[in-house]
């Protein structure tokens, strides 16, 4: 991708999705973008910032050719516009025929078509957004739950930046008062304590740790999980499946081994996406199909995040369901004991104690008349989140966390140092460590070719 700040062509895409609608918006962005707007369409007043004007899409550029559309042209001057440029949206009805028109006309009048993610990498370059702010700009494109989507919003608003700014704040002021005493040693500038240091180091080291605690939600909120539904056959993993998805999306019936491939379906579980995944029900199968089901239900369970092990309340455990409770052990598993409505409570309750010995908390649950499915999916939550709260301005991808942690860690080699006495010279070296490695998260030094690969991500005409 070509460096946006530093070009002065204009760039031009259809920025709605592919396919018909109601509107379809042509965008363009650069020194030419009005001109070229004014000569696209037939204007019916001049163009003027932050206004409104109604024009007509002509089927052909020469003069007496017939209207095919009527359009609403916005004109943004910059630098107050979303790149800082002179952008203009053509918002045209959305047929794909009218918008390639549009588009294939827009470059002929001399833009070029936009790379993907370009409007926001112009956006980013020209200081209208930082990188995490550019980044919440995709997540909120991408985002399949309100939750992630109010996360998204939180960090387009700048709150990631915001945590992270005052650090980065003390740090310079640290680092200024170390370069100090070393380029004016000679002028009797006070050399600062060694306490002195140590103390603004450890005060840098809280709110990363904090901020990088919450990556462990935040990742859940961006990403998700995967929880697989595992059990012997006819034990009710289908009826519980459906009762999570709240449709009847698996088949259920009473003859066991009903389910031989793997049914998925993506749910929100307060705002946290999860992919249950039904299996087969685990048992010694002679038939060719049962046995690839099962070989698949072995499969999801070695691959997902978390386990619902479905033991059936009206029978005792068999080696099977002991072999399971004892692969799931150590792993973010729970168990529900179903059909408790058809067992006695001394049945329940013997099913229940079996599971202690794996350390695996259990439920009563009955997929038919719905007892225990409340406190199931709040047991789910709870698994999946690790118990971490919401909080604004959480970490939500890799890259953010790996800037936390080398920061953290290049303050506490900083604060080793200091502690055996190292010259303020090379403590200097692991506070700047830690600087760039928080100027990386908000985009201040990242290299070229991550802020490439940052925003080839995004979809063209973003």
């Amino acid at each position: 991708m070509q460096d946006a700040a530093a070009t002065t062509d204009t760039i031009a895409a259809i920025s709605t999705p592919p396919g018909r609608g109601g509107i379809g918006i042509v965008r363009l962005s650069g020194p030419q973008a009005a001109t070229i707007a004014a000569d696209l369409v037939n204007l019916h007043k001049p163009l003027e910032h932050a206004r409104a004007r109604l024009a007509d899409v002509l089927d052909t550029p020469e003069a007496g050719s017939e209207r095919i559309d009527e359009a609403v042209i916005t004109f943004f001057a910059a630098p107050n516009s979303y790149t800082a440029e002179d952008l203009v949206e053509i918002a045209a009805h959305g047929s794909p025929v009218v918008l390639d028109l549009l588009l294939r006309r827009a470059m002929e009048l001399g833009a070029r078509l936009a790379e993907p993610g370009e409007f926001t990498q112009r956006a980013f370059l020209a200081g209208k957004l930082d990188l995490t702010q550019a980044e919440a700009v995709r997540d909120l494109i991408d985002a399949q739950t309100l939750t992630q989507a109010r996360q998204a919003a939180s960090q387009m608003g700048g709150a990631l930046s915001r945590r992270v700014t005052p650090v980065k704040q003390d740090l310079l002021e640290l680092i200024a008062l170390l370069e100090a005493g070393i380029d004016f040693a000679e002028d009797d500038v006070e050399v600062t304590p060694l306490t002195e240091i140590a103390r603004r180091i450890g005060t840098l080291q809280p709110p990363l740790a904090a901020l990088e605690a919450s990556f462990a939600r935040g990742r859940i909120v961006h990403d998700g999980l995967s929880l697989a539904i595992v059990g012997r056959p006819n034990a009710g993993k289908s009826s519980l499946f459906n009762r999570l998805v709240e449709r009847d999306r698996a088949i259920v019936t009473a003859t066991p081994g009903t389910t031989r491939d793997l049914v998925t379906e993506r749910i929100s579980l307060d705002g946290i996406p999860l992919e249950l995944v039904d299996t087969a029900g685990l048992r010694e199968a002679h038939e060719e199909a049962e046995q690839m089901g099962i070989a698949r239900s072995r499969e999801a369970l070695a691959d997902a995040a978390l386990v619902l092990v479905v033991l059936d309340a009206t029978q005792p455990l068999n080696d099977e369901e002991h072999s399971l409770l004892a692969a799931v052990e150590g792993r973010p598993a729970i168990v529900a004991v179903n059909k408790s409505d058809l067992a006695g409570t001394d049945g329940v309750r013997l099913d229940l104690a079996a599971t202690e010995s794996a350390g695996l908390v259990a439920l009563a649950t009955s997929a038919l008349t719905g007892e225990g499915i409340a406190a199931l999916r709040e047991r789910i939550l709870a698994l999946a989140t690790g118990g971490a709260a919401a909080e604004p301005g959480m970490l939500t991808s890799l890259r953010h966390q790996q800037a936390i942690a080398t920061a953290r860690a290049a303050l506490a080699d900083a604060a080793k140092a200091n502690d055996g006495g190292i010259p303020h010279e090379m403590i200097l070296l692991d506070l700047y460590r830690a600087l760039w490695a928080l100027d990386s998260l908000t985009g201040q030094t990242t290299p070229d070719d991550i802020l490439n690969l940052i925003f080839s991500t995004f979809c063209i005409g973003k």
